[in-house]
């Protein structure tokens, strides 16, 4: 094992102990990219208190210094931007043009943050007692431990490092180990944009690094992006242990095609909402809400340009959607496709895997189209995480609204309409943390991101970012000279 794929704590490559290795396999034909460290809890241990150290002399660093920093890395990324896209997309499948945004996107994160560095204010408080002087101060919190998910590892990475360093503090990250490499690639970037050792740490693993980190109470933050269940599991041990929580978790989105809507650019939108990555995306649009006016119409378009959605090598620019990311998460989604048919619902396309002997290594399904999904069964309220559309007809907005908030999530949506008012009015009752209009899965490093309800709380990205990292201490001074009674609270 080289330098490439070690571990990084307080500074230094950390290899793995003998036998401890997991495999990194490329979902497109299979084949072994790397052997990565699967982290004892030891080493986990070591990287938090690593970052404990390093937290002491990080945090009084000035935030012009740490924003010069984050702008050096932001330049490295940009100028690595090829190598990385194409590093994620050989580990996790996306396309390559996908993966070089998601690169340059990344870099504008690093850089926006680098700018709210120095930016991190108190305010001054009038309080009633002209002789009482108030005032707040937003610190660091200390080390946060950053947990993110296989489908995009640096842009979630970007979301959470770039404001974590800004507010001046330490962290631990641990990526999925199933798509683990442009994480450590980034490590090498911290290291080589001059950020002091032990301020970022990195370790790998399974299901025993993933329960030591977010088990130590040492701990900040703890900034998950991933599946429900291992979101609620990490909220109760950070229940035990008090530490705060960040949570960006599944989603079930609503994509809301009204009869006034501009449909080629709906059409377009909902292919991009679930075909887009293979629909590996906790923002896919993997419900389509059609107007009954429009809807056989949408079904049909749709089901014709699934058909002819071009699968292959996700490093090919003929490729318009690669393979799901691994083949434990293939056979899942397979086996809920298997079950939205016995369920009744009518397959308009796809359903299986592709015929071509040139794709049978790679982890593919067929763009799935489904038509006439109940709003309450399986298919409408649980997340696929693949590319599954599962399309409902609807006769009124009230209707609309009622079945876009009818599941347990609240990530995103889409509202595809020409009418203003109707935007602005449907965009207010819908429950989700990002909603769109006449456009879908769009972000920007200055726009807020996160859920309500199962989709988690807390949120990346935007101004709102640098909450998650800092706390509010109150300092109060008396500059009075009365001697006050010991026995009464002074208000």
């Amino acid at each position: 094992m080289s330098d490439d794929t070690a571990m990084v704590i307080g500074g230094r490559p950390v290899l793995p102990e003998p036998g401890r290795t997991i495999p990194v396999l490329n979902p497109f034909d299979g084949h072994l990219l790397a052997d990565i460290p699967d982290a004892t809890a030891q080493q986990v241990t070591d990287a938090v208190t690593a970052a404990g150290e390093a937290f002491e002399r990080w945090s009084r660093v000035p935030g012009v210094e740490r924003a010069r920093l984050l702008t050096r890395l932001a330049d490295l990324i940009e100028a690595n931007a090829e190598r990385l896209a194409r590093m994620e997309t050989s580990d996790n499948g996306k396309l390559l043009g996908e993966t070089r945004v998601q690169a340059r996107f990344a870099a504008r994160n690093y850089r926006f943050f680098a700018g709210q560095a120095d930016k991190i204010y108190g305010s001054t408080i009038p309080l009633d007692s002209e002789s009482t002087f108030d005032y707040t101060t937003r610190e660091p919190v200390g080390v946060a431990a950053l947990i993110t998910a296989w489908n995009s590892p640096m842009q979630l990475l970007a979301n959470k490092l770039a404001p974590a360093l800004a507010a001046g503090c330490t962290v631990v990250i641990k990526p999925s180990e199933q798509a683990p490499l442009t994480t450590l690639a980034t490590a090498a970037l911290v290291e080589e944009a001059g950020f002091p050792p032990g301020v970022v740490n990195v370790v790998t693993g399974g299901p025993e690094a993933g329960a030591a980190l977010t088990g130590d109470a040492r701990l900040g933050r703890i900034s998950f992006t991933g599946s429900v269940r291992t979101g609620q599991a990490i909220a109760a041990t950070a229940a035990r242990t008090l530490v705060p929580l960040t949570l960006e978790l599944g989603g079930k989105s609503p994509n809301i095609v009204f009869e006034d809507a501009p449909l080629d650019r709906a059409l377009a939108g909902a292919l991009a909402g679930i075909f887009a990555a293979g629909g590996q995306t906790c923002i896919a649009g993997s419900r389509l809400l059609v107007h009954r006016s429009h809807y056989e119409r949408m079904v049909t378009e749709l089901a014709a340009r699934a058909e002819s959605i071009v699968l292959g090598d996700p490093l090919d620019p003929a490729t318009q959607m690669g393979p799901l990311a691994n083949k434990e998460h293939l056979e899942r989604v397979l086996a809920m496709v298997h079950d939205a048919r016995s369920a009744g619902a009518s397959l308009r396309a796809g359903g299986d895997r592709p015929a071509d002997p040139a794709l049978r290594a790679g982890c593919f399904l067929r763009p799935t189209v489904f038509a006439d999904v109940g709003p309450g069964s399986a298919l409408a309220q649980e997340e696929v995480f693949g590319p599954v559309l599962a399309v409902m007809p609807f006769a009124s907005e009230d209707e609309a609204v009622e079945i876009a908030n009818g599941t347990a999530y609240g990530l995103a949506s889409g509202v595809w309409t020409r009418d203003l008012a109707r935007a602005h009015r449907v965009a207010r009752r819908l429950v989700a943390g990002t909603v769109w209009v006449n456009t879908y899965r769009a972000g920007a490093a200055q726009a807020p991101f996160g859920g309500v309800r199962r989709s988690g709380y807390g949120r990346e990205r935007g101004l709102e970012a640098i909450d998650e990292y800092v706390r509010t201490k109150n300092v109060m001074i008396d500059l009075s000279e009365d001697v006050r009674d010991p026995f009464v609270i002074k208000a």
